[in-house]
């Protein structure tokens, strides 16, 4: 009878290690990406070599929100990407986004929630969190994000004002892009540099959740950041409620996901 409870003592011990690493992974993606911008770039098969299996995408539907699944549902790590409509405000992209959180949470009650978001989808995930608690999150990651804004989206909204004598010219030769980025004035707006009256003002004066952050921070050809974010907005560090709390990791890489963001991610999720 000792050793029977000894056994069962063991088994228990190794059945509860086994469930607590299982995790879910969202992957957000920025400004003019989707779903697939993970998939493309390669970090989807950096981690599905090391154990973090594609589980499927999410997007808002007709009925609301909907989960396209794929095989590694079952595994005991998954990774789910979403779709976001990524040329809308971002505090739209948010609401979308924590509807798929509460959905992933009731499809998988008992594991934690890890948030990764890549350039503009950093911000939006902590937007997310911020606004309401959404699910077990357990972490966000965020790559090269514009947590203090960037000039570029200035200059682009800058370059597509219509108004004035050229407006007209504008609108007329633009060009496809030109129209994108025109439509995309809510998105922009969101991520001009902090200052009273606007979304990161706002944000970056929030309480955040108590929960593990780590920023991947491009510090560029210079030291100074990539070329759209500048170095010192990608680091949560210098948002004052999320200061000393953040742990940085350097890449010096270009803005676009790359492989090695998988691999950076891979590390990351080892130490959680």
């Amino acid at each position: 009878m000792k050793y029977l409870k000894g056994f069962l003592l063991v088994l228990t011990v190794l059945f509860c290690s086994a469930t607590a690493k299982a995790d879910v992974l969202v992957l957000v993606h920025g400004y003019l990406g989707s779903g697939h911008s993970w998939e493309q770039s390669g970090v989807n098969a950096v981690l599905e070599q090391n154990g973090w299996i594609r589980a499927g995408l999410l997007f808002s539907g007709p009925q609301g929100i909907q989960i396209i699944p794929v095989a590694g549902g079952d595994a005991a790590n998954k990774v789910y990407a979403v779709e976001l409509p990524s040329t809308a405000p971002l505090t739209l992209q948010a609401d979308h986004l924590r509807a798929m959180l509460n959905t992933l949470s009731a499809r998988h009650p008992d594991e934690p929630i890890i948030l990764a978001g890549h350039s503009a989808g950093g911000v939006v995930a902590r937007l997310a969190l911020v606004r309401s608690g959404v699910g077990n999150i357990k972490a966000l990651i965020t790559i090269a994000s514009p947590h203090l804004g960037t000039g570029r989206a200035i200059q682009a909204l800058e370059a597509t004002n219509s108004s004035g004598p050229t407006g007209f010219l504008k609108n007329m030769f633009g060009g496809s892009t030109y129209h994108t980025v025109k439509n995309s004035w809510g998105a922009l707006l969101d991520l001009t540099p902090p200052r009273p009256g606007n979304m990161l003002y706002w944000l970056n004066g929030q309480t955040h959740p108590d929960i593990a952050y780590y920023s991947v921070v491009r510090s560029g050809p210079t030291g100074l950041g990539d070329e759209l974010v500048p170095l010192y907005s990608q680091d949560m560090n210098n948002i004052p409620a999320l200061q000393g709390k953040v742990e940085v990791r350097m890449a010096h890489a270009a803005h676009s996901l790359t492989p090695q963001d998988g691999a950076t991610l891979v590390d990351i999720l080892s130490a959680l």
